[in-house]
């Protein structure tokens, strides 16, 4: 992969390396306050998962973590469409509380806007409530924040920012994050609806920069609006992992795969790699952003989910039951591959000659 092609996210305004550096700086201090709780409060689990986990006590654990929509929003805004952006904010936050084996209960909302409109407002709780109704999690509060000075939108008035934390509760001998994971486990992938919540901005560019695409336009190989497409809702993966989960299956990791792509799969505790040995055909949005953005498959494996939004480290002989739980839920599965151990973590996709490691995939 040539350092041109590489670069085309950061060129769009997402920087990874700027980010990691950001973050350890964050971090230095963060994982200081560790320190400040023993017993009920600990923190159980280091920050590279998922979720936290903080010990309340009795053996239960409380499983914690927050996340926002992103760039989306301003597909939404170009829309004036804000009922679907709730449902990826819940979905978001609640997909990764399942990481670590924790069924999502709660969730509480921060609205940045630039002004308080009743509509705009009234559009964003209803896309929470769906969101909440399809997780089976309560709001039991939130923040709205009337901040005109930081915050600017497509146009004047329309501008916001929509973020959450959300927990979810799991016994403490209960958390899974891949500790148990052995070489042949089988890779089971969940299907996406799409593009979900990440890698809008490079997307945005593609269409709307360089290509002066309008929200508007209908796009033949999508068979609907652009706008549509790109607003279509994060899917909730709660309902079916939790009958996983309880299902007696020996689930040994989960992986919900957002920015980052695959490499996602190395989140685990113990030193695995992967082999992708079958992939679904993607959405054909993914072509199309690959097609006319002339970006390379490590590119887009690196940016997007590809197709695939949840995957599940099963042992083999649990593969059937994982398939057809989610066959119930009205969810394409796939067997993606197996696990190795590998203390390099790498992730190969075999279809498309690619090796994952780091936060990049190379051509094998």
């Amino acid at each position: 992969m040539t350092d041109q092609n590489a670069d085309r996210y950061a060129e769009a305004g997402v920087s990874a390396a700027g980010a990691e550096k950001s973050l350890k700086a964050l971090l230095s201090w963060i994982t200081r306050s560790f320190q400040l709780r023993q017993g009920v409060g600990a923190v159980k689990l280091p920050i590279k998962y998922f979720a936290n986990v903080i010990d309340l006590g009795g053996g239960q654990g409380l499983a914690i973590t927050a996340d926002g929509v992103g760039t989306k929003i301003l597909i939404a805004e170009m829309m004036e469409k804000y009922d679907t952006v709730g449902i990826d904010c819940v979905a978001m936050n609640v997909n990764d509380l399942l990481c670590v084996g924790a069924e999502p209960i709660s969730l509480v909302d921060y609205v940045a806007v630039e002004e308080a409109r009743v509509d705009l407002l009234e559009r964003i709780a209803a896309g929470l409530y769906e969101g909440a109704r399809q997780a089976r999690v309560t709001i039991p509060g939130g923040e709205i924040a009337q901040v005109k000075e930081m915050i600017r939108g497509v146009r004047p008035g329309s501008g916001f920012d929509l973020a959450a934390m959300a927990v979810g509760t799991v016994p403490l001998d209960k958390i899974i994050i891949g500790q148990d994971i052995e070489a042949g486990d089988e890779l089971i992938g969940l299907r996406s609806s799409g593009i979900h919540s990440n890698g809008m901005t490079l997307a945005r560019q593609v269409f709307f920069t360089q290509h002066s695409y309008k929200v508007d336009d209908y796009v033949t190989e999508l068979g609907r609006k652009l706008g549509e497409e790109l607003l279509e809702p994060t899917r909730i993966y709660v309902a079916a992992a939790l009958d996983m989960l309880r299902s007696g299956a020996r689930v040994k990791a989960l992986a919900h795969i957002t920015g980052d792509g695959f490499l996602n799969l190395v989140r685990t505790e113990k030193e695995a790699g992967f082999i992708i040995e079958h992939l679904p055909e993607p959405q054909p949005i993914f072509s199309l952003i690959q097609r006319l953005g002339q970006l390379p498959d490590e590119e887009m494996f690196r940016v997007y989910n590809m197709g695939i939004g949840f995957c599940l480290v099963v042992s083999p002989g649990d593969a059937p039951t994982i398939m057809s739980l989610a066959q119930q839920h009205g969810i394409e599965a796939y067997r993606l591959g197996c696990t190795v151990l590998d203390p390099e973590r790498k992730v190969i996709i075999e279809p498309r000659s690619l090796v994952g490691q780091g936060d990049r995939f190379f051509r094998m």
